[in-house]
């Protein structure tokens, strides 16, 4: 770039910045800067791995084998769509793919887990994951 060049475009850099600072006194109206925190919102809900959410899991019930599965040899892995409030409770549950007997034994299990809160930058969060419950009948 010639040197005419490059100063003409400073002297319309500065301007234009010099507009924008005008613009915003005139109206009597000056932005603030963001607090810290609305800068750096930590998100609402958090997606992890079905590793990661087992590592804070505090209270696990047994998923009872239903009746009718065992007397028919049904076996199989349930898998659940799992919503965990920031305080550590299971609040929502929906079956992704498994046997309809077995799911009903894996949900009726799940609500009653708990967790130990996540921390996203030091406060706790809602986690999204997936909940894997595998049922195999003993072979005697």
């Amino acid at each position: 770039m010639k040197a005419s060049s490059k100063s003409a475009f400073v002297m319309v850099l500065v301007l234009l910045c010099a507009a924008n600072g005008l613009s915003a006194q005139d109206n009597g109206t000056q932005e603030q800067p963001r607090p810290a925190e609305e800068q750096s919102a930590p998100a609402q809900r958090v997606r992890v791995l079905q590793g990661v959410s087992q590592g804070l899991l505090i209270k696990r019930v047994q998923p009872k084998y239903p009746k009718k599965a065992r007397k028919e040899g049904i076996q199989g892995t349930v898998v659940l769509h799992a919503i965990i409030s920031k305080e550590g409770d299971i609040t929502s549950l929906e079956l992704v793919s498994g046997d309809p007997l077995l799911a009903s034994a894996a949900i009726e299990a799940v609500k009653q887990w708990k967790y130990k809160p996540y921390l996203l930058q030091g406060n706790p969060v809602a986690v999204d994951t997936e909940i894997v419950e595998n049922f195999t009948l003993s072979r005697n």
